[in-house]
């Protein structure tokens, strides 16, 4: 019989820095499961001191993939092995203005629907699970719901029903899925222990894990606009994700992608679905050409790892092939018909953004757009009514801005530099001198880093 686990010899065993054992690790996440308030297995305070005994000592590669697992299977899981399809999913760091999985789920979905099994199912499936808005970064729910009667909330039925006729879903994760993240991810924000690479993989590869993936691409962004603070510390997560994704049986592999500004023209929530829609319908902004060169690097390595392409690169060609001749946008039509959203309002996706209040930021010298704070751009985006300072908090769906300038281009006096929307013009004042403050001209052109700075696959990781 298994000895019972006490949650106080388990945070004094990884405060001393000692290894835990499998079964410490399973025991104390199954008592924050399993805990009711009738039966308190175990404290917040406990969990809270757990959280930054990790964060102080860390977890080695097994710990590490121990308590992924224990946190994967701490509620239901998605079991894709019925569909005898090859499921693969996105997951990034996050930014601002990136949209890219708007792009990606249907470029993948209408490979799939190209190649299907023998018996009919999409031969590549995308089961997304997405997140919402936080901090600078925004949510790709939040952009999925400004698309009229759009479903986030499908349970495990209906993904695997979606699955099957579209060949790729877009929900937000469910109360039964991976239960204990959700109380661990709470207690983090409130316990300063978010920024530890350790329960940040955990927590981003226990829900990817949980929707039975063959492969994962991940995009952890480098760069001012970055959630982690440094190069190394990006490329350090970006190690402990692949080496634990690898380590559970799926193909892993990251890209540190440059988040030195906006990704694409706009940054919001409708304003991105209108972008990503646009050039699904073949109206290419020159804005968003970073946008679609990312996208398609993204699909290119997942259409190799599904073995449609004998190379990323030439995935990435096949990417944009599927984007110009208009599969991807069917395809898209297919997903989100299928989740109850109403496709019309794509017809004319510029009629549909209706903000109440608009201001447009000129430069005030002449010169080149040399440098910006990406994550104050992001913070600018928020508080024009774009995102929330707490999960709950409602959202605009119009709010946002529309960059009109790169960096590294040559600006006139007097030319626009970013426009402003919001639903609330009080709101303009803050983000309007944020964005004056961040945005430097200079008369010398910068040397720009390149948009994919480093991949990192098993043989390195």
């Amino acid at each position: 019989m298994a000895q019972p686990i006490h949650p106080i010899d388990v945070i004094l065993h990884k405060r001393d820095g000692l290894v835990l054992s499998d079964a410490e690790i399973q025991g104390f996440i199954r008592a924050i499961v399993d805990r009711t308030p009738e039966e308190q297995l175990i404290t917040d305070a406990q969990i809270a001191s757990f959280l930054m005994a990790v964060f102080q000592r860390g977890l080695n590669t097994h710990e590490l993939a121990t308590l992924t697992a224990a946190m994967r299977y701490s509620g239901e899981t998605f079991d894709a092995k019925p569909l005898h399809t090859f499921t693969i999913d996105k997951h990034s760091t996050g930014g601002v203005g990136d949209k890219t999985s708007l792009l990606i789920a249907p470029i993948l979905a209408a490979a799939g629907l190209a190649s299907p099994t023998p018996s009919g199912i999409p031969g590549i499936c995308v089961p997304m699970i997405s997140g919402r808005s936080l901090g600078h970064t925004g949510g790709t729910l939040d952009k999925l719901e400004t698309i009229p009667g759009f479903d986030t909330q499908l349970n495990l039925a209906q993904l695997e029903t979606t699955l099957k006729q579209c060949g790729a879903v877009l929900i937000g994760q469910t109360p039964k899925i991976v239960p204990a993240d959700r109380i661990l991810y709470a207690l983090r924000d409130h316990t300063g222990t978010v920024e530890s690479p350790y329960l940040i993989t955990a927590s981003i590869m226990s829900k990817k894990l949980a929707e039975s993936l063959n492969a994962l691409i991940l995009d952890v962004k480098v760069g001012s606009g970055a959630f982690m603070p440094t190069y190394e510390k990006s490329k350090f997560l970006a190690e402990l994700m692949v080496e634990t994704g690898e380590a559970s049986g799926t193909r892993t592999a990251a890209l540190l992608t440059g988040m030195d500004e906006p990704l694409g023209r706009f940054s919001g929530n409708w304003v991105e679905v209108w972008e990503c829609v646009d050039i699904m319908k073949q109206h290419r902004h020159v804005m968003s050409r970073d946008l679609i060169e990312l996208s398609n690097i993204l699909s290119g390595w997942m259409l190799y790892l599904a073995g449609q392409a004998t190379t990323p690169g030439e995935g990435g060609k096949l990417s944009d092939e599927i984007l110009h001749s208009g599969a991807a946008y069917r395809a898209w039509l297919q997903i989100v018909e299928a989740q109850n959203g109403d496709i019309t309002v794509f017809e004319d996706p510029a009629s549909h953004h209706k903000p109440t209040a608009t201001r447009t930021l000129k430069a005030r010298s002449s010169g080149y757009l040399a440098a910006m704070d990406c994550k104050q751009v992001g913070w600018a985006v928020q508080r024009l009514g774009a995102g929330r300072a707490k999960p709950g908090d409602p959202v605009s769906a119009h709010a946002g801005i529309e960059m009109h300038v790169k960096l590294g281009d040559k600006i006139q006096e007097g030319q626009p530099l970013v426009t402003l929307f919001t639903e609330e013009e009080t709101l303009l004042a803050e983000p309007e001198q944020i964005l004056l403050e961040t945005l430097q001209i200079s008369g010398a052109q910068p040397v720009l880093q390149p948009l994919v700075r480093e991949i990192v696959t098993r043989k390195q990781a």
